[in-house]
């Protein structure tokens, strides 16, 4: 009954400290409305993304609020349609790597001697290649699109996550509850995912949010460089294409700007949660 009261106190404690942060409650609202925005897109959005509308490069107008593509097509719609991708991206890339992550870190962390060593060989090995090339290079052997930009960026982001679950396992390992699991001879299954994952949560957590903030970016990155979603498909990244030249850089702003704001505000909005929870989970902040 005490340690029931005490996570209860626990919980209480750490989201009156998250809503303390300003800028994550700011966050916090902000992602709701792009997550909302990219539920309900196709009830929201004047046009279909892919829908020639109007004139060519027609500044925004009160038919376009944010004017129209090279072919004609309304940017906000695509805009609306992007934002969808781009969380589907980040949220995908996140749960991925995550489960890889937990799963590597939890056994080598857990069994140690050679398992530990193969897999924490495995996780060095990838983490030795230069992060930018090895995506690269994944992106222009497979055949460009959603799925492989999903898969591609999952099955590299996760030896950070690994090598963070495995310290923690490291260290959750010689506590006496775990011993005493050991000693009565519960599976290890149970004492891996329902004694130790649980403990470890909080640093998964706070990792996790940087990794779906630079999934996003990466996807744009990829799709900027015509090696991810591609057109016709709208995504943040390939809206952004058309700002290599110098003429829409200066003159038609309305095809490249909201785009780029919207790929800021996301980041900038995941990043700010994921501060607001490492402060949440630091017990100095517990008491200030």
């Amino acid at each position: 009954m005490e340690a029931l009261i005490q996570k209860k106190s626990q919980k209480r404690t750490h989201t009156f400290v998250f809503w303390k942060h300003k800028l994550a409650f700011a966050s916090v609202i902000l992602l709701i409305i792009f997550v909302v925005t990219a539920l309900f897109g196709n009830m929201i959005s004047p046009y279909a993304p892919n829908t020639i509308t109007g004139s060519f490069s027609a500044p925004p107008s009160v038919q376009h609020w944010l004017g129209t593509d090279q072919i004609g097509r309304d940017v906000l719609s695509r805009l609306i349609y992007g934002i969808k991708i781009s969380l589907l991206v980040g949220v995908s890339v996140t749960v991925i790597s995550s489960i890889i992550g937990i799963v590597i870190g939890l056994v080598a962390g857990f069994f140690g001697g050679k398992i530990d060593a193969a897999l924490m060989g495995l996780t060095d090995m990838v983490m030795s290649f230069p992060y930018i090339l090895l995506v690269l290079v994944a992106a222009a052997i497979f055949k460009p699109g959603l799925l492989s930009i999903i898969l591609i960026l999952g099955f590299v982001d996760w030896p950070g996550i690994a090598r963070l679950v495995r310290g923690s396992v490291l260290s959750l390992r010689e506590t006496n509850f775990i011993k005493a699991d050991q000693l009565a001879g519960l599976p290890k299954t149970y004492i891996l995912f329902s004694e130790i994952l649980p403990n470890a949560i909080a640093p998964i957590l706070i990792y996790a949010t940087s990794v779906m903030a630079y999934s996003i970016l990466d996807e744009a990155a990829l799709s900027f460089l015509g090696m991810g979603i591609q057109p016709p498909t709208a995504s943040l990244g390939n809206m952004l294409n058309g700002a290599e030249n110098l003429t829409i850089l200066t003159e038609r702003l309305w095809l490249w700007l909201p785009p780029g704001i919207v790929i800021i505000l996301l980041v900038l909005a995941i990043n700010f949660i994921g501060d607001a929870l490492r402060d949440s989970f630091d017990p100095n902040n517990h008491y200030k």
